[in-house]
């Protein structure tokens, strides 16, 4: 009877063990995740400040202030259009891409780590 015992025992221990393995591989996912996703915002955050400290220096040199984004997306009057604005839209894609954004409607706005993207280029040269 003591045998069964102890082999009953070591079974539920070996289970437990099972279990704490699992339970582990998924932290350790979680964790992998969690430092990638964190090392994806450190680098994107060193270029936003690098093109931020060039923009800064820019406006110092010339000595004149951009027009702030409009945060409220108000749309323009018919009098302000002009018949560059799909001139100016590619501008600003193009800087986006070169800012090192993706501008193509697969990962549109996510950061480029790789290099250049295939369907960002191919939009470009639309």
């Amino acid at each position: 009877m003591e045998k069964k015992n102890v082999f009953a025992q070591i079974h539920e221990m070996e289970t437990q063990v099972e279990s704490f393995k699992d339970e582990l591989g998924t932290i350790k996912q979680a964790v992998k995740e969690l430092m990638e996703d964190n090392h994806r915002l450190i680098t994107e955050n060193e270029r936003l400040r690098e093109i931020l400290k060039r923009e800064v220096q820019a406006e110092s040199v010339s000595g004149t202030r951009t027009e702030p984004f409009n945060v409220l997306n108000e749309p323009k009057r018919k009098d302000e259009e002009s018949s560059d604005t799909v001139g100016e839209g590619y501008d600003n894609l193009a800087r986006l891409y070169h800012e090192g954004f993706h501008i193509c409607n697969v990962y549109y706005g996510h950061l480029r780590t790789e290099g250049d993207c295939l369907f960002c280029l191919s939009f470009l040269n639309k």
